[in-house]
């Protein structure tokens, strides 16, 4: 069964977010590592990181990291590529030292330059970061999207095409969104839907380069290319496609983490939460 959790704030230190994730009863977390709506974050101290190594070890929870909204590798602007891919290698270092393994990554918008073209742009920033980081075991992510406007990512073929266009496959992986693929038109209420994806995945990076899931129920039908997140089961998706994904003994070493609304009470976590161990 998949290792269960929630993106946790990272408020007051990084540290605690493990106890936040403790709180809530997460058998796995996902943080950010620095502002992900900022190019620059103050470095954390020593000290900092050496209370999140001790916490995290202490409670054996798995961890990822989600790299900041600003990284677009896919631009059509030079300068913001420069700037993704500088910011990329800035969390990944970040990752390195707190000894978060994996970083889930947005693939980018190339806006009116084509796919071929943003692909190719991802594969060389991915480059730049990955080699600029060389010897590091963090892996970069490649998170598929729900395919508004030129995002990519939208199938496993783009995936795919980004990782074989890349030079260090060996430290690119994938996170899967139940919410992005059900927008995207994998309609993952049937099996057979739901096999589609992983087969499309497994004929071209690998199955067994899928490090982590990110679990979200959908607020718009499959196929409208919406992303916009619901608390699990009260959206299109509905409990039997996670009730299939949280009992498929092929995950059941993966982080899965919630990126559900929190409600009023912030308590949508807790609930989501709840529910998905409810469903094994």
């Amino acid at each position: 069964m998949g290792q269960l959790g929630a993106h946790v704030s990272v408020s007051g230190g990084v540290d605690q977010a493990v106890e936040r994730a403790e709180g809530l009863g997460c058998e796995a977390f996902q943080i950010f590592v620095k502002s992900p709506n900022r190019w620059q974050s103050k470095t954390r101290s020593d000290e900092e990181v050496a209370r999140f190594q001790s916490a995290r070890h202490a409670a054996g929870l798995p961890v990822v990291a989600h790299a900041g909204y600003l990284i677009n590798l896919a631009s059509p602007d030079e300068t913001t590529r420069e700037r993704s891919a500088a910011s990329l290698e800035d969390e990944l270092r970040r990752c390195e030292a707190l000894g978060v393994p994996g970083l889930v990554l947005h693939p980018g918008a190339p806006k009116d330059d084509g796919r071929e073209v943003g692909i190719e742009r991802v594969a060389r920033g991915l480059d730049a970061a990955l080699e600029a980081t060389a010897g590091m075991a963090v892996k970069v992510l490649l998170e598929n999207t729900a395919g508004q406007g030129s995002t990519l990512g939208v199938t496993m073929e783009e995936l795919t095409a980004i990782d074989g266009l890349a030079d260090h496959s060996e430290r690119i992986g994938v996170c899967l969104d139940t919410c992005h693929a059900f927008a995207a038109g994998y309609d993952l209420r049937d099996e057979s839907e739901y096999e589609r994806l992983l087969g499309e995945l497994d004929g071209g990076i690998g199955l067994n380069r899928l490090h982590a899931w990110h679990l979200n129920d959908s607020k718009f039908p499959a196929g409208k290319r919406r992303d916009r997140h619901e608390n699990i089961g009260e959206g299109e998706i509905g409990l039997g496609a996670f009730e299939r994904i949280v009992n498929d003994t092929r995950f059941k070493d993966t982080p899965m983490a919630l990126e559900t609304p929190l409600g009023d009470d912030d308590q949508g976590h807790a609930r989501d939460l709840a529910t998905l161990k409810g469903l094994r």
